[in-house]
């Protein structure tokens, strides 16, 4: 009796086994066949943010190179889902999601320069000859020494700097010189460097977000904006402008981030995938805007707006009406002139 007690015992200890480990598989496999990833992984979910209008070449850039280039490399492990035209809040709103990770990924300005010092660089004016110049100097050391303190500071892991393109200002009325800019109620962007800029040029600056720059042309609260003219074209504000300046008083970049808790939490393989894929895009990106330039001129020239190129003269008087700012800046930060000098050596 007692030994076959003793069986009786055996075989169920066996049966509840088998079971279980029948139920460990079975949750692996469901895991596979629900679509999760192969060999049962997880599949993750990239939302990515911008300010841009769809038809941009920042998010053409991403339909056409990161999405694709991510998704398939990463075996199906992420998944992107592309946010364009402020869907997810103005730039401020969704470069906080991804601070505080309810967004994984977004493509700012240098919204975040007032925290981080060196991330003002790239947009002081007249610093940057031309599209060579800017890619020569952000892709290197200098880039990699301006995003240093990003992590640490806000949280955000830098993946690649794309371009917004050479800032220039579209009004109601032609601008020749220095004194047409006196009383022209501009708006840009609410960053110190620009604002001072706007005022030391003699524009009266009315800071706002990029979504409410057509209501404001539109209704006359502002007479002008500064933008490269590619985000002109595809946000449509030449419909309510007439003019644009050539001035290219200041280079304006992007920067791919990435919350740094969802990266840490992403395999290395993943991570290089990431990073492989926002590097060929944001370059991707850098020559659309560049050949795009005078396809966009012409765009904007047969719907009547007016292209001024300032004589010799006028962008000498605009560079030294701008000197002020960099006398502030030389004695706020110890750094800003050596870092200024190294950066106009790389256009020679």
């Amino acid at each position: 009796m007692k030994a076959k007690k003793g069986l009786t015992i055996f075989s169920s200890l066996f049966l509840a086994t088998s079971v279980l480990l029948a139920g460990c598989g079975g949750a692996e496999k469901a895991g596979t066949t629900a679509g999760s990833g192969s060999a049962g992984k997880e599949t993750k979910t990239i939302k990515i943010a911008n300010y841009f209008a769809k038809d941009h070449p920042q998010n053409i850039a991403l339909r056409e190179k990161f999405k694709p280039m991510v998704e398939e490399k990463s075996g199906g492990t992420l998944k992107v889902q592309i946010f364009d035209n402020s869907t997810l809040g103005a730039e401020k709103e969704f470069y906080d999601g991804v601070r505080n990770g309810t967004i994984e990924m977004g493509i700012p300005g240098l919204i975040m320069q007032a925290d981080v010092e060196k991330m003002q660089v790239p947009e002081w004016p007249f610093l940057f000859k031309d599209f060579n110049h800017v890619k020569k100097v952000l892709n290197g050391p200098i880039g990699q020494e301006l995003t240093a303190d990003l992590e640490s500071k806000h949280g955000v892991h830098p993946l690649a700097w794309s371009a917004n393109g050479f800032r220039m200002f579209s009004s109601n009325k032609t601008i020749n010189s220095l004194q047409d800019f006196k009383g022209l109620r501009v708006r840009m962007p609410n960053i110190p460097n620009y604002i001072k800029l706007g005022q030391l040029l003699g524009a009266n600056v009315t800071p706002m977000p990029i979504s409410e720059v057509f209501s404001a042309l539109e209704q006359k609260v502002v007479d002008g904006q500064d933008n490269p003219i590619a985000t002109l074209r595809a946000s449509g504000w030449y419909e309510v402008q007439s003019d644009v300046l050539e001035s290219k008083h200041m280079f304006s970049p992007n920067i791919y981030i990435i919350n740094s808790k969802f990266w840490k939490g992403l395999t290395p393989e993943q991570q290089k995938v990431i990073e492989e894929a926002s590097k060929t895009a944001a370059g991707y990106e850098f020559d659309l805007l560049e050949k795009g330039y005078e396809s966009d001129k012409k765009f904007l020239q047969e719907h009547k707006i007016k292209f001024t190129t300032p004589t010799p003269e006028f962008a000498a008087d605009m560079e030294k009406a701008a000197q002020p700012l960099y006398d502030e800046i030389y004695k706020k930060y110890p750094w800003s002139k050596e870092l200024v000098e190294k950066i106009k050596a790389e256009a020679k």
